[in-house]
């Protein structure tokens, strides 16, 4: 239940489905990626051992970010670096998506409660340029790829 949106070799998404489960630690995400994304799925009375996580210099170019669907349905539209529409996918409930490159928009629905977590520091309009995005009527909405 995990789908990698891809557009001319460049991965611009992956998607976690809430149906999503195996035991163990599943990094989703390829080592020189800047956000990394992990599902992780330990029985009872698994102890993890307690750590510090150490100074190292990261550089970050852009952002990307996750998006935790907490409740509700959300259309995402994926575009290319050129602001190209591509394709569009439904998140429900319980679904993550990392956003890793190209251009994206949203639509809510059915009313949304989600969770957003990215880089910072958060420069505002400096971290983003927007554009003009598809209407409802034009999304082209694939089913998930279940992997």
């Amino acid at each position: 239940m995990i789908e990698n949106i891809s557009h001319c070799h460049e991965l611009l998404a992956i998607i976690i489905s809430t149906k999503f489960h195996k035991p163990g630690v599943h990094f989703f995400t390829p080592d020189e990626f800047s956000q990394q994304i992990a599902y992780m799925s330990h029985p009872k009375g698994k102890a993890i051992q307690p750590h510090i996580h150490n100074a190292v210099d990261r550089k970050v170019i852009y952002t990307q970010e996750v998006l935790f669907i907490k409740k509700g349905k959300l259309r995402v539209d994926f575009y290319d670096n050129q602001q190209q529409y591509l394709e569009s996918r439904i998140l429900e409930s319980g679904d993550v998506i990392l956003l890793s490159s190209g251009g994206h928009g949203f639509e809510v629905l059915e009313e949304i409660e989600m969770i957003e977590v990215k880089q910072g520091p958060y420069v505002k309009e400096l971290d983003k340029t927007r554009f003009i995005g598809i209407t409802s009527e034009q999304a082209k909405i694939m089913e998930l790829n279940k992997v």
